[in-house]
């Protein structure tokens, strides 16, 4: 085998990540941000800090590493948000689903935005209490703890089908409740 110049070798080697990880990456990448746009540029900047490494043949797990590389890129881009609206936060699902779990979990930096999430939390943990315990049990599990279903139902001894039953009742009861705040939260 003949042995290749070292920038050639680089080139090589980078070549052969975006070969092999390059589709699984951007999903990877995809099912943290809002926009394929937002997805294609954390990507980029993956690709460019792989071709920033001086020795690339240092990298034992390059799957791993570049992971790393784009879970903290998706950290700095959220990071990088200064003033954040409810409607940043809030968005539908391919069913047409509104979602509030960012604006729960964000790292706000203003007051107005901390009194925002302060508001949010206190309305949705009246709401949580409106609830059956079964349905808000499997909700605060799965959407707040990050449960599956699985480990609810090996949790609980449920049937997966109920508890995802459960939480569709309880999806549709807080959608109900919340959808007033968040209209009213959109002309705050």
């Amino acid at each position: 085998m003949i042995a290749l110049p070292m920038a050639e070798q680089k080139s090589q080697n980078i070549i052969q990540a975006v070969q092999e990880y390059g589709k699984r990456l951007f999903s990877f990448i995809r099912g943290r941000v809002r926009t394929d746009e937002d997805a294609e540029d954390i990507l980029q900047d993956v690709w460019y800090q792989l071709s920033n490494v001086t020795d690339s043949e240092s990298i034992e797990q390059v799957g791993s590493w570049l992971y790393t590389v784009a879970r903290n890129k998706i950290t700095d881009k959220y990071r990088k948000q200064s003033s954040l609206h409810i409607e940043d936060f809030v968005y539908e699902d391919e069913d047409g689903e509104v979602s509030y779990k960012d604006i729960l979990l964000a790292d706000l930096k203003t007051p107005e935005d901390e009194h925002l999430k302060q508001i949010f939390w206190e309305e949705l943990f009246k709401s949580l209490d409106e609830l059956p315990k079964e349905q808000r049990e499997v909700f605060v599990w799965n959407e707040l703890e990050d449960l599956t279903f699985r480990e609810i139902s090996e949790k609980t001894g449920e049937n997966i089908k109920t508890l995802i039953s459960r939480k569709r009742y309880a999806v549709a009861h807080l959608r109900a409740r919340l959808k007033t705040l968040y209209e009213e939260l959109l002309t705050y």
